[in-house]
């Protein structure tokens, strides 16, 4: 698991078509400790993410043969849940609502600056220490039953299917322990500080949240809007 190896071993895998990009990351990268594995295409980077434990993936979106928001949709389909930063030249928001929607870590728009991607990585490992070292190893609340190890939410004993944002912005707020979260601190807690995203995609998520969890999700019991403040949960 990524939180219990050394810095020096963190496995990245960049999944970029361009090389001067992919063979400047792979510089940089293996620069500040890390070993890195690079593919060209999002079919071998598919194929690479499922062979082999990876910490992180760097994913291009614009890729020959799969395109990088297919690559991230499979994996998560296929209950990989490595954390994923994604690359792109495209800056528009709806590209970063889908991005963050199918459950990547971090949106990242070309041309990006060394420290600031270096930054970003560091934070994305950050946290996923602290989800695999901090958290119990069951929650339960009305009828529904999480494992945060293995990211597994049961409704009874129904499979709840959740993106991987979807079940980190849940983990915040039940982390919170009843405290009010706003927009802002769900934002910082699930992507960084350094995140630029609209603060409305906090909204989706909690609507869609709700539509799987709440046994009537227009009058939600668990998942509950303080207006003009945030979100909380109450069990």
């Amino acid at each position: 698991m990524a939180g219990h190896q050394a810095a020096s071993t963190r496995r990245i895998l960049v999944i970029e078509d361009d090389e001067s990009i992919s063979m400047g990351l792979e510089m940089n990268l293996s620069a500040e400790g890390y070993e890195v594995q690079l593919a060209t295409n999002g079919e071998e980077g598919f194929r690479l993410a499922t062979l082999s434990p990876f910490d992180l993936i760097i994913l291009d979106v614009m890729l020959p043969k799969l395109n990088g928001f297919e690559v991230l949709r499979r994996l998560r389909q296929a209950r990989h849940f490595t954390p994923v930063m994604m690359l792109s030249a495209r800056g528009a928001e709806m590209d970063k609502v889908m991005g963050l929607e199918l459950g990547a870590e971090d949106y990242v728009t070309k041309p990006f600056g060394l420290a600031e991607l270096l930054a970003r990585i560091k934070a994305i490992l950050r946290r996923e220490d602290r989800l695999r070292s901090g958290v119990a190893e069951e929650i339960r609340f009305a009828d529904i039953t999480i494992y945060p190890s293995t990211r597994e939410v049961l409704r009874g004993n129904v499979r709840v299917e959740l993106t991987a944002t979807e079940f980190d912005v849940l983990l915040c707020l039940i982390e919170a322990r009843g405290a009010v979260l706003s927009r802002e601190q769900i934002q910082a807690a699930v992507w960084g500080r350094n995140h630029h995203g609209t603060l409305r995609t906090i909204d989706n998520f909690l609507l869609q949240l709700r539509q799987k969890l709440e046994p009537e999700p227009q009058r939600p019991q668990h998942l509950v809007t303080v207006r003009g403040v945030g979100y909380r949960f109450v069990p």
